[in-house]
């Protein structure tokens, strides 16, 4: 069998993107907002984790004056528009911050770590930000 004689048209891949870097000081975040708006406009099953100081891209409020760059946060709010639904938080990353869902730009489902790693062991493709 050739690989033209494989058709891949409509297969859809299972993508968790894990956010775990701070949203500001690094290109990290914002260049894993953008790797999952690309897959989600494939139509790829799409599901975002923030874990460690990833969990600071989703907090309300942020003010970026200080580090001169743009508060891409409320891109967040745009994720559901790309039916992009699935987003968790790990539940100990956000209590040792001393975070809780409310204080989050966007609805998101707190999993502890092990539910988490049941989870990604689910996925295609992990990739890390």
């Amino acid at each position: 069998m050739q690989d033209d004689d494989i058709n891949t048209e409509g297969v859809v891949k299972k993508f968790m993107f894990v956010n775990r870097r701070a949203p500001y000081g690094t290109v990290y975040a914002l260049e894993g907002l953008e790797m999952v708006l690309i897959a989600a406009a494939f139509e790829q099953d799409v599901s975002v984790v923030f874990m460690d100081d990833g969990v600071y891209q989703l907090k309300k409020g942020q003010d970026t004056k200080a580090v001169n760059m743009k508060n891409f946060s409320p891109t967040f709010r745009a994720l559901d528009g790309y039916d992009v639904e699935k987003l968790y938080v790990e539940k100990e990353s956000l209590e040792a911050r001393g975070l809780s869902p409310a204080d989050l730009v966007v609805p998101v489902e707190v999993l502890s770590a092990d539910e988490l790693g049941t989870l990604m062991a689910e996925q295609d493709v992990v990739m890390t930000a």
